[in-house]
Parts: structure tokens; C-alpha cells; sequence
């Protein structure tokens, strides 16, 4: 079955579109009006050429020289030079998703028909993600005022002085490839090398990437407490809508209703089978816990659908009022806040999950046999097991650590600031990765609490759904294995969805 086509117009791409369309091999509809948009603005682009208007990085140089008016001959080779002295990129090689997610967005954003390129650049772009063309790129290089070095390399395969890769892993010369598939290396137009590399498409794409997994990892964690919650038997009046409207953040509205869902008909949702009147916090209070993190991830996912569907170019083309003006829509200051806010609200959430875990294992909060080891048996259960727990939840919390913003030192001290984007999202998919983990052994740890209290036919049809497709992976910890391969195997299926409880991730 082949993908969805994705219909790209400037205005209407999503996390989840994006995503879905950075890891596969979509057909690309391009909106007619939008690639009018482009030739519109293009079009100004000629006139200010033609009139000798002062426009940045059309007939002036860029950064430190944006002073310097350039003369005819050298704008034929300015757009090439642009992408030439700045494809600098390096360290290890980015993942495809990523290099694609970044071009999805930059394609997107050129149809907002503000950077005065031409729809033939847009036509190219999707020619290239329609072939599985990847661009060879490092990953470092971006300070989050623009993605200047990234972008630049990335466009410099487009045109044919890279290298790609294509889609049976293979990296060759751009050009050979592109011909390859039909596809000429394409040609610049004045603006068009600034338009390549001048945008936050790289940051942007690798932050909505991060975020849908993100999504995708907490429906999990919101999975892995609920099983918690039944394995604990634990009191689920915190979960009342009543309670909740007393103060009613909507956050936590949405993770109580999630949390409901997956325990709907189970037998928990009967208040006689709690076995405290106030369980310890880990359990009382995760709605508040996790509210905090589905605020966060609902900001950071509204900010980033502002980001992949807005011009973020410098100069900007105002076609309506005929005008090529400066602007600052590159800096990507509201990315970095609402990706370092959802990682720090990361951190109480993993620590909730080692409390709850290491509650679980002790007999005094469990009514379990200790470590929850079979009865009868010389296995020391689930005790070594918080150790990587541990180690997990201390390289989430360093990952969550504040990015570092000092004056920048480019351009002679034209460009003075940045951001640190780029480094929060890698810190975000840094701390994605462990959280799949994490829970993943909180899944292992409740799915034998649950097994050991003997309720099972007590469980919702979410629940038995879970515990089924956890026992395909990793069976009842009787005698003492190796643990090690069933925890990667859950993780991995985390990231794929798999333990959403019947909750599809949003984005």
C-alpha cells in the first residue's frame, strides 16, 4: 500500500504528517496557489535587482558585509558562494529522518510565498524527497539563529556539489544521483542560495520529530502507571473529575481522563478495592505529575506548528505591500523555551516512575513478596534491576540540565545572540531515548506485581491488551535471566506506539 500523498501549502502541515513523511516515501502535492505565492515573490526579488534597491543577501552581501552593495557579475555567482561558504557542517553524520524532516519544513515554509524564490526550487525539493534523496549533512553546526551551516550543506547537494544518499543506504556524488532519477541539479537564481540556507527548517523538522516521539513516549509512561496503579492497587480517587475541577489545570484534566481510559472496567475502579486511604505521592499524585509534562508537550507541539508553517527567512518578501524587508523570524528563541520546559518537566516524571517501581518492590507498600520474586524460589527478583532505573533517571535529569546562552561572537558582532536550540532538541531526543527505557522496565515491574496479586481477570480490556503484548516480549520473571534484551526490545516497541493503551499520540 502506498503512503497518503502529502499536500503541502504553507499553512496545514502537522507533527504527525511530518513524521509520518520523514520516515517513509510520500507522493508531494504541491498547492498551486501557494507556487504562485513563490513566483510572486520572486518576482519582486527581479525588481529590486533590476532598480538597484538595497536588499540583504539579494544585492548586498551577508552578515558582516551587508553593507556591501554588490555589482552585476557578482550576483550571477553570489547565490552558489552563499551555499559554498557556509556548508561547514560536521561530527557524526545526521539520521535521514532528520535531514528529510528538515527539507519537508523548508519546502513547506518557501509555499508561505515570502522568500522570493522560485517554484522551481519547491518542485526540486519534492522531486528529491519523492526520489529518497538524503543529503549527506553533520549534525553540528546550528546555534538556533538560523541553521546556517546545516542548511547550507544540505542545499549544496541540491544542487548538485554534495553528496546524498539514497535509499538502499549507498552515498555517491549528488549530481550522479540526482541524474540517476532524472532529477538535474538545480540551478540558483539570485536569493535562492540565502533561501536554502537561511531558515530554521534543520532545528525545526529535528524538533517536531522529537516531539512526536516524545508523545508517543509518554501515552507509554501514561500506560505504565496505570498498570502501576492496578498492580498496586492503589486508590484512584485523585482520578475523579470532581477533584479535579477544584483546580483545574488542563493538563491534568487530560492525563486523569487518559489514565481513566486505560482502567475502565477494571476492577480498580471499584473504591472498596483500594488498600489506602492515601496512597504515597508517586501514585497520588501523577495526575499532577504528568499534567505538567502534557502542558509542556501541548505548548511545544502548538509552538512548533507555528514554526513548520511560517516564512522564517531573512529578508522577508511582502508581496501585497511590495516589499523585501529584514527580519528576525530565523531566531528560534520560542523553540528553544518550550523544548527545554518539556525536558525539564521530564525529570519529577521519571522519578515518580523509580518511586513507584522501588514501591513495588518493597513488601511493606506492596502487600508482594519482596523484590516481587516468585514465592518459593532463590531468585532475587527485580532488585538489580534499579540500578540502570537509576542510571536512566540521572542522565535524564543531567540531559535536562538549562542550555548554556552566552553573546555570540559571529559576523564581528553583527550577530550577537542565539539560541541553543538545537542543542536543547537533541537534548530532548537524548532523554526520549531513556524514558523509553525506563519505562519499559516499569511495564516489566507492574506486569508481575499484577501477575503475583493474582488479578488479571480483573483487568480493563486496555490493561489486558498491555500485559498481552508485554508477555509476547518478556515472559514472568520466575528464575533469575539476563534482563538486559527484553527492556531494548519494549523500549522499542514504545517508540513505535506500541504500548500507547489504546491512546493515539497527537500531533
Amino acid at each position: 500500500m502506498s503512503d497518503p500523498v502529502l499536500r503541502l501549502d504553507g499553512t496545514a502541515l502537522t507533527v504527525e504528517d511530518l513524521h509520518r513523511a520523514s520516515h517513509r516515501v510520500p507522493r508531494i502535492d504541491l498547492d498551486p496557489d501557494a507556487l504562485r505565492a513563490m513566483a510572486a515573490s520572486h518576482a519582486l526579488v527581479q525588481q529590486a535587482i533590476r532598480e538597484k534597491v538595497a536588499v540583504y543577501g539579494v544585492t548586498t552581501g551577508l552578515g558582516a558585509r551587508s553593507t556591501e552593495v554588490l555589482d552585476t557579475d557578482a550576483l550571477s555567482e553570489f547565490s552558489v558562494q552563499t551555499l559554498r561558504g557556509r556548508a561547514h557542517a560536521i561530527g557524526p553524520e545526521e539520521q535521514r529522518e532528520v535531514i528529510r524532516a528538515g527539507m519537508i519544513v523548508r519546502l513547506n515554509t518557501l509555499l508561505c510565498g515570502h522568500s522570493g524564490a522560485r517554484p522551481e526550487l519547491a518542485q526540486h525539493l519534492a522531486d528529491c524527497l519523492e526520489a529518497d534523496l538524503t543529503p549527506v549533512c553533520g549534525q553540528i553546526g546550528s546555534i538556533g539563529a538560523a541553521d546556517l551551516v546545516l542548511n547550507a550543506t544540505v542545499g549544496l547537494a541540491l544542487i548538485g556539489e554534495g553528496e546524498m544518499r539514497q535509499a538502499n543506504g549507498e552515498v555517491s556524488s549528488s549530481a550522479e544521483l540526482m541524474r540517476a532519477h532524472g532529477i538535474e541539479p538545480f540551478v540558483l537564481a539570485p536569493r535562492e542560495g540565502l533561501a536554502l540556507a537561511n531558515h530554521t527548517g534543520s532545528v525545526a523538522g529535528a524538533a517536531a520529530l522529537a516531539l512526536y516521539e516524545a508523545q508517543t513516549a509518554f501515552e507509554a509512561a501514561q500506560t505504565a502507571v496505570a498498570l502501576s496503579m492496578v498492580g498496586f492497587r492503589a486508590n484512584l480517587g485523585p482520578l475523579d473529575p470532581t477533584i479535579l475541577a477544584v483546580k483545574p489545570h488542563p493538563g491534568q484534566i487530560s492525563v486523569a481522563a487518559g489514565l481513566s481510559h486505560r482502567l475502565d472496567g477494571s476492577a480498580l475502579m471499584d473504591p472498596a478495592q483500594a488498600r489506602r486511604l492515601q496512597d504515597p505521592l508517586c501514585f497520588r499524585n501523577v495526575v499532577q505529575i504528568h499534567g505538567t509534562t502534557q502542558t509542556a508537550l501541548t505548548q511545544a507541539i502548538e509552538c512548533l506548528r507555528i514554526e513548520i508553517n511560517s516564512a522564517s527567512d531573512n529578508p522577508v518578501a511582502l508581496v501585497d505591500s511590495r516589499k523585501i524587508i529584514s527580519s528576525g523570524a530565523f531566531f528560534t528563541s520560542e523553540v528553544t523555551s518550550v523544548i527545554e520546559t518539556l525536558n525539564r518537566s521530564i525529570v519529577p516524571l521519571v522519578f515518580a516512575q523509580l518511586a513507584r517501581i522501588s514501591k513495588l518492590l518493597n513488601p511493606v507498600f506492596s502487600d508482594l513478596p519482596s523484590f516481587l520474586a516468585k514465592p518459593n524460589s532463590a531468585s532475587n527478583g527485580f532488585a538489580p534491576i534499579m540500578k540502570p532505573a537509576e542510571a536512566l533517571a540521572s542522565e535524564i535529569a543531567h540531559q535536562a540540565q538549562p542550555v548554556p546562552i552566552w553573546p555570540s561572537l559571529n559576523a564581528n558582532g553583527v550577530e550577537d545572540c542565539m539560541t541553543g536550540s538545537p542543542t536543547a532538541v537533541k537534548a530532548l531526543r537524548q532523554i526520549i531515548d531513556r524514558l523509553r527505557r525506563l519505562t519499559a522496565i516499569e511495564l516489566m515491574v507492574a506486569g508481575q506485581a499484577v501477575d503475583l496479586h493474582g488479578v488479571n481477570g480483573a483487568l480493563s480490556p486496555a490493561l489486558i491488551d498491555v500485559l498481552t503484548n508485554l508477555r509476547k516480549i518478556s515472559e514472568p520473571l520466575g528464575a533469575d535471566r539476563p534482563l538486559g534484551l527484553d527492556i531494548e526490545t519494549i523500549a522499542e516497541a514504545i517508540g513505535e506506539n506500541g504500548f500507547a493503551g489504546g491512546v493515539m499520540s497527537r500531533g
